[in-house]
Formats: structure tokens, sequence, C-alpha cells
């Protein structure tokens, strides 16, 4: 049997297709958790919940006035609510500037969940540390397992690696062209 026969390839379809499948079940699942998380009431907090702007103000507030265990859930909760960004968004988005677009991919979905809980849910406000938590999460899952996700989904698609920057006409840039480097010159 050779790799163009056509079992083989319905069998590879089939799997990319489940395999998608579960990945659009697990975003859902993730939405689900998020907004179950994020945006539900809290009543406890009605009377004490206030906007943070300063980066880190809940961060001192956690280890002066929490428990170790009550911080941890606090900043740990945050941290794994960003992880699920760091792993699905390599496969999404193109290869070039992917740490980029996951970082501002993130800090804008998270900011937008900020937002919504400080303008309409009962007990909850817009915490800046929150969403440097949540994208500190998403870098974590980038680098731990989504920037190999990214480059395995591309290459089962047959996606080429894109290729190098190019350099400018005068040649004062380092890159490759026609397979030899072109050293940097040195600043006057």
């Amino acid at each position: 049997m050779t790799t163009d026969d056509p079992p083989r390839e319905w069998g590879r379809t089939l799997l990319r297709a489940g395999l998608i499948v579960c990945a659009f079940a697990a975003l859902v699942l993730f939405s689900a958790v998020l907004a179950r998380l994020t945006l539900t009431p809290s009543h406890a907090s009605e009377g004490v919940a206030t906007a943070n702007m300063r980066p880190g103000a809940s961060l001192r507030q956690y280890a002066e006035d929490y428990t170790f265990l009550a911080a941890a859930k606090q900043a740990g909760g945050n941290l794994l609510l960003g992880v699920p960004f760091g792993v699905l968004l390599p496969v999404l988005v193109p290869r070039s500037m992917r740490l980029l677009r996951v970082i501002v991919l993130t800090v804008v979905v998270m900011a937008l969940v900020e937002l919504a809980q400080g303008a309409i849910v009962a007990g909850r406000a817009f915490d800046v540390d929150d969403v440097i938590l949540n994208t500190t999460g998403a870098l974590i899952g980038y680098v731990l397992l989504g920037r190999r996700l990214g480059r395995a989904w591309r290459r089962r698609r047959g996606e080429a690696e894109p290729a190098e920057p190019a350099t400018g006409r005068s040649g004062l840039l380092t890159g490759r062209l026609k397979g030899r480097r072109r050293p940097v010159p040195p600043r006057r």
C-alpha cells in the first residue's frame, strides 16, 4: 500500500475532523467555564468590590490580607484562565508574529471580560492585575505547549514555514540572501 491510498486518506481526514471537533468542544467548554467564573454575581463582595487600575495593587493585597491558600487560589486561578489562549491561539493565528498576537489577543479578550465584569455584574469590578495574570498564563501556555502545537499543526497541514525576513537593498541588515549572510556595518 502507498500513502496515496484512498482508505488511508479517509482515515487522516476523519482524524483531522475529529481533532477539530474536539478542539471546538474544548473552546466552547472553556468559554462556558470562563463565563461562569467571571460573569456570575458575587453578592458577598457587592459593597467592597472596587476597580483596580494600579498594576500590582491586588497582588499586594493578596500577599498582605489573604491566607496563602486564598492568595494562591486567586492568583493561580487567573493564571490558569489565560493558559488556553496560549495553547489554542498559536494553532489559529499565522506563524508570523505569533507570540505578539497571542499577547495582544489575550489582553484584548481579558480586558473586555474585566470591563463586562465591572459594568454589568454585581459584586465584581475591573482589575488590571487579573488581565496581567491572565496574559502571563497565556505566555506560560504558549511556551510550554502552544508553540509546539502550532508548529505541528502547520506541518501536518503542509504549510511551509515562512521565509526569513528579506534584507534591504542597501544590505545594511543581516539576513539570508541567496544562501549567504551579509554583515551588519559598524555604527558610526
